[in-house]
This record gives structure tokens, sequence and C-alpha cells, in this order.
């Protein structure tokens, strides 16, 4: 079998760690990481084994569900004592890294007062020394701005603590990533290698090309254990799906969440994908489903539904970029996309709002992006305008109406779309649920339920429609499929404001001659 060529299997699914958990952006950018790691993360553990059976009920409990707490059984909480003393004592610099931005912050809160702060960098941690620069805006409100790429030259960025884990998708949720390390288990392929490791590459081009027991064992640097494993992994045909490339016209396919194949005989564009690999559901697309080669990736903002390295990783090879919004560079709540995703091996095209990216037959236009992202200062985030076979589709992603003028410029500019596609989580998690470790001043529950992640509900959502003047409306990115559970937990009901809400734009939609629709599962467009 060491030399049969050999496809990998429908089911095999990867999860990227970073000290066994979950890989997302805000753990994968140097300081972000860092400051999770110290200030979430580390506390996280603490409090399981202070009482994991309290943690494993409150997993279980559908009214806590997307909570931080650990669903690992008790009887193996030896082992996450073991994962809390290896991070405290490998990661010792890194958590001290983060100690000294919340100093660094302090310092600027004390003595920032309008003058000078040439001073103030004496003062600094050393952790900090080379790798920020003190700053006032016009309102005289001082900050730290973190120089990125040297960060990631620093000793604060470690490969070391990134690994993998392959193995079967099995249609049990899986624990939610954002609170839930990954322990070993006797049917996952652990693998102590990088993210932007060549093997991990040739792995998962065996979806489309085929290669051998012998050379992945070699690329992957596999022991026996390993490779035995792998080998149940392989197939000697491929899962491939027979349409996943068209004759002609266009075709846009929903694949779930927000993530959109929009292809042309010549071209594929794929929108945030976060696709499953469980062929045998038959109620979806999968990654079987996807063309052979995709031109461009694109990706709307940073949150972990939106950017899903669990995907990306299965990409790499088969992408001619990734386009990401540009960040406001160094600031902490906004790391770059495109560092972070060059770092990982990734071919990347940054771009600012109607900036223009061409492929075969179209091309993709970055357009601006309003809210959701709890009022931070957080400017890497994009809507996109892609034109291609004769239409013209605005993605928009978890983009709030709260401005409807702003739709009237991109109207102005690129013109009147066929397709709108717009998320509606409108009334999502507070500040506090995905940025409190980045948060160096405590906040009232009261400021932080204010400062919510949501998109649009039903009256801005046809405000943007007003403006755009689509001719055809679509609701998605709601994390409604089950399959996108361990990384949404979201739980909605007929009665929940978030369904009321669309079915309000639906029936605005109809009463306007509008063909409109709330995207669940799969769907496909034709022309």
């Amino acid at each position: 079998m060491a030399d049969q060529p050999l496809f990998l299997r429908s089911k095999v699914i990867v999860e990227p760690l970073i000290d066994k958990f979950f890989a997302w952006p805000y753990t994968m950018a140097p300081v972000q990481s860092a400051m999770n790691l110290a200030f979430l993360q580390v506390p996280l553990l603490e409090s399981y084994l202070q009482s994991p059976q309290v943690h494993v009920a409150a997993s279980n409990n559908p009214e806590l569900r997307g909570g931080y707490f650990i669903n690992i059984p008790e009887e193996r909480a030896d082992e996450v004592r073991d994962l809390l003393a290896a991070i405290k004592r490998d990661r010792a610099h890194i958590l001290q890294f983060a100690e000294a931005v919340a100093a660094g912050q302090e310092l600027l809160r004390a003595n920032a007062t309008g003058f000078d702060l040439t001073p103030l960098y004496p003062k600094l941690p050393p952790e900090l020394g080379g790798l920020v620069e003190l700053a006032y805006d016009t309102d005289n409100q001082a900050q730290m701005r973190f120089m990125e790429p040297l960060v990631y030259k620093s000793d604060v960025y470690q490969e070391s603590r990134q690994s993998v884990q392959l193995s079967f998708e099995t249609g049990i949720e899986r624990p939610f990533v954002l609170s839930t390390p990954r322990l070993s288990s006797p049917d996952v392929i652990e693998l102590d290698i990088p993210f932007r490791h060549d093997g991990l590459e040739e792995l998962f081009k065996t979806r489309v090309r085929s290669s051998t027991l012998g050379r992945l064992r070699e690329a992957l640097g596999l022991d026996d254990a390993q490779a035995s494993r792998l080998s149940d992994m392989l197939s000697e045909q491929p899962s491939l799906a027979e349409d996943r490339h068209i004759e002609g016209g266009g075709r846009i396919r929903y694949f779930g969440h927000a993530c959109l194949v929009l292809q042309t005989p010549q071209a594929a564009v794929v929108t945030d994908p976060f696709i499953s690999a469980d062929s045998s559901a038959g109620d979806r697309y999968t990654l079987d489903d996807l063309p052979d080669f995709i031109d461009l990736v694109v990706i709307t903002h940073g949150h972990q539904d939106h950017i899903v390295l669990e995907t990306l990783l299965q990409l790499r090879g088969r992408v001619g970029a990734i386009v990401v919004p540009r960040s406001s560079r160094g600031n902490l709540a906004d790391p770059s996309m495109a560092l972070m995703l060059r770092n990982q091996g990734f071919p990347v095209i940054e771009v600012d709002d109607f900036d223009e990216v061409e492929f075969p037959g179209g091309k993709v236009t970055a357009t601006p992006f309003l809210g959701e992202h709890c009022d931070l200062d957080i400017r890497a985030k994009s809507t996109y305008w892609v034109e291609l076979a004769g239409k013209k589709v605005f993605v928009g992603a978890d983009s709030s109406g709260i401005d409807p003028m702003l739709y009237r410029y991109i109207k102005q500019h690129l013109g009147t779309a066929d397709y709108a596609f717009l998320g509606m989580e409108c009334d999502g998690a507070p500040l506090t649920w995905l940025y409190q470790a980045l948060l160096t001043i405590p906040i009232t529950k009261k400021m932080s339920n204010s400062r919510k992640l949501s998109g649009s509900n039903a009256e801005q959502a046809g405000a943007i429609m007003t403006e755009l003047e689509a001719k055809e409306a679509y609701v998605y990115a709601m994390g409604e499929e089950p399959w996108l559970g361990h990384v949404m937990a979201t739980t909605y009901t007929e009665d929940t404001y978030q369904i009321k809400q669309i079915d309000e734009f639906l029936t605005w939609c109809k009463d306007r001659n509008i063909k409109a629709g709330h995207l669940y599962g799969q769907q496909e467009w034709r022309w």
C-alpha cells in the first residue's frame, strides 16, 4: 500500500491547535494570543481544576451553550492539570508579555496627560522594548501601537505552540472551540508540526490528486503508529462530486453559514469558507463539492466563524490567493489577518475599501463594513462586490445597516446588485464574550451588554436593500446548521428575536416584490 495511489477520505477533518486550544485569529496573532492565554485560557483551566463537575454540567446545559466551560470528563482532570503546568512552564515568557501589555496600558492611563510621551519609554516593561510605539490621537487619548511584523519575529510568536489533530467527522458535535482544549485520543493522529508545514498541504491536496502512503508518511514525518492510522483515512478512489465544475454561465452555491461558492467555467471565488467534511449526510455541500482550484478566497472579518483555519488549511495549495481586509496596523483589538495568514503559508492580497482584485472573467471589489464589532476600533472588516458572468453579487456578511447612506455610496460607485447576501444575527453576544482578554480595564455588565456582535435587524436590512436596490435578497451567516455547532454554539427557536426579525424582513421583501429567502443547508442559483 505504501506506493499505491490514494486519496483522502471525505470525512477526514483537521483541528489546528495552539497550546491544545483551537486556533482562531485572536489565538494566532501573537499579541492577542498572549492576552488570551494569560487572561482567558489559563484562568479557564484553573477554574476547571477547582470544579471539573461544574464545568461538565454547564457544558451540557442547553441554556449555557457557548459559555466558557471546559467539557472534559472529570476522570481526565489530571491531563488538564498537566496541560496547565506545561503552559505555565513553557510559555512563561508569553504570559509575562501579556502582563507587560496590561502594565503598559496602565502606565499610559496614569501618565499620558497630553504632554510629551518620550519620558515614558524607559518606564515601559522590558518585554515591550522595541515592539511598541506610544502615540496620542487628536483628542489626546494615548495608546500603544504594536509593531506586528516585529512581534512575529520575536519570541512572543512561537510555532512550537502549534499542532494539529487529524480524525474522522463522527457527526457528534465537538466541544465548543473557544473553551475546551483538545486532549489526546486513540482515534486521533496528533502532529506536532506548525500550520505552515508543507506536509499538510501535501496531505490535503490528496482530496483532488492522488499521493501514496509512503510519500505522505515522509512529508508529515509519521511514525509507524501514525502511518497505520493515516492509512485508514485514505481510499483508492476520490470522493469528489461530479458536478463540482460548470460548463457554462454562472453559479452560486450556499455551503452553509457565510460560505458561498461563486463559479464560472473559468474561475471560482469562495467567501468565508467554513465547510463540512461529511458528505454522507446528504443535506449540505461539502469539501467534495468544491472546484479543484479556487482563484480567490475572500474573508470578510476576523471572527472565528468567518476565518476558519480548520477549512483554510485544507484548501492551501488549491487557492490562488486569500483576500483579506486591511487592519489599522498595531491596534490591540485589530490584528492583521494578512500577517497572520502569510505566516501560515498562505498567499494573501490585502485590500482597503473599493480596492479591486481581478480573476479570470470577473473581479472582486472590497466595500465598507459597518458595525458588528462591539464599537471597537476594528478596521479589518470588509464586505465584497463580486462581478462574474454578467451578474453582480453583494456579500454583506454581518455588516449592519445602521447608516443606510453608506450603501447609497456603494450603489453610486458599483451599480445595482443582482443578489444581496445579508447577515441578520441582530442580537449577538456582548463585548466581553469575545474580547474580554483584551480589556485591561474592567467594564460593567450593563456596558458590555450594550455593545454586541450584531448584524442587521429587519429595519436595517430593509434600509440596505432600499439603497442597493438589489433584485434578490438572502439572509445567511446565522449559524443555524447543526454541523457548525462546535464553532457557533447557536440555538434558535421560532420565537427567537433574530428569527422574528428575519421573518419581518422577508415579509418586507415580499411586499415589494423582491425575491428573498432565509438560507439553510444548501442552495444553488444558476444563470
